[in-house]
């Protein structure tokens, strides 16, 4: 293990312990940055899987709420072309930093899934799409006039389709009727043809994912307003890496996917432009026993955080 130092000579970044792939720089870093510089100073190849939840172009200002005292606004380009036009660029960068077998995941909802869809086509080849998985969710708000839209889009590309990780997850429980038991646990159902034993570890999960939102009692809750749970990264890491891979998030908000990633036993780097977003995450890493971000040796933070690339000190959104 060795000790890696992003603050020297680079954007603000709270510092970690490297394990893994120690061949690549940041690891186990937060970096306060605009993403689209701070990936092109990375090597290509590194990532095992990106996670990408972009701004949804929602243009609105979301926060402060009673559960989340930040800010940020919601507004990059005018209209889809003005979004597209700067996705593009970061998606491209994302799939250099993949490696062979690496998967992209590109979080979105109705406002732009579509167009952003034909794009990932063009940058990753049609031939490479995995899944659009569907995370479908419960929360306030009826509209009179349209079904309520209650479900965000995963769309995953391979970089390389055939080459890319992929572990095969179960869980939940099998619809069949008449479902029986041998006594070590096994299920099977009788049928005219013989015994059909099914898997003990449950069906085989699908491309419709029924995860709940966190509510606002929820202990997961950091105060970020466009939190993820923990359960929607934790399923998608699984799946899509292996322990010991670098798994990045370079929109990671308040950190969920680089705390899931180090709980299973993954590197990670990640990167937001918003201060408080990191420190929001530093925070969040160092509470969960990461040798990195808010916890260094004496217990005290030691980053730049909220400093941008040249020093300049960064406005909070």
């Amino acid at each position: 293990m060795s000790r890696v130092d992003p603050c020297a000579g680079s954007p603000g970044a709270a510092t970690a312990t490297a394990t893994g792939n120690c061949s690549f720089p940041f690891i186990n870093s937060v970096v306060c940055a605009d993403n689209l510089g701070f990936m092109s100073k990375l090597p290509s190849e590194g990532c095992a899987l990106i996670y990408a939840d972009p701004p949804f172009n929602s243009k609105q200002v979301l926060g402060p709420t009673k559960t989340s005292p930040h800010r940020f606004s919601d507004h990059h380009g005018t209209g889809v072309a003005g979004y597209l036009g700067f996705l593009r660029p970061r998606l491209a960068e994302m799939r250099r930093l993949l490696a062979e077998h690496g998967t992209l995941c590109v979080h979105l909802d109705w406002r732009s899934v579509h167009a952003v869809k034909l794009m990932l086509d063009d940058l990753f080849r049609a031939e490479n799409f995995l899944n659009e998985i569907i995370w479908s969710y419960r929360s306030g708000g009826r509209p009179s006039r349209w079904f309520p839209r209650k479900h965000d889009t995963l769309l995953l590309y391979a970089k390389h389709r055939g080459q890319h990780r992929f572990n095969r997850l179960r869980g939940g429980v099998y619809r069949t009727q008449d479902l029986k038991y041998t006594a070590d646990g096994q299920p099977y159902k009788s049928t005219r043809n013989g015994r059909i034993a099914f898997h003990p570890d449950g069906p085989a999960i699908g491309d419709v994912w029924e995860i709940p939102i966190l509510s606002t009692v929820s202990r997961e809750r950091t105060g970020y307003p466009t939190q993820k749970p923990e359960a929607l990264l934790e399923r998608l890491i699984l799946a899509s890496s292996d322990a010991g891979d670098l798994v990045a998030d370079f929109f990671c908000g308040s950190g969920t996917t680089l705390a899931v990633a180090q709980r299973l036993g993954r590197a990670w780097v990640g990167c937001d432009e918003n201060p408080g977003a990191v420190r929001i995450a530093s925070k969040r890493l160092g509470l969960i026993g990461a040798d990195g971000p808010g916890n260094s040796q004496d217990g005290k933070l030691r980053s730049r955080i909220g400093m941008a690339p040249g020093g300049k000190k960064k406005k909070t959104r």
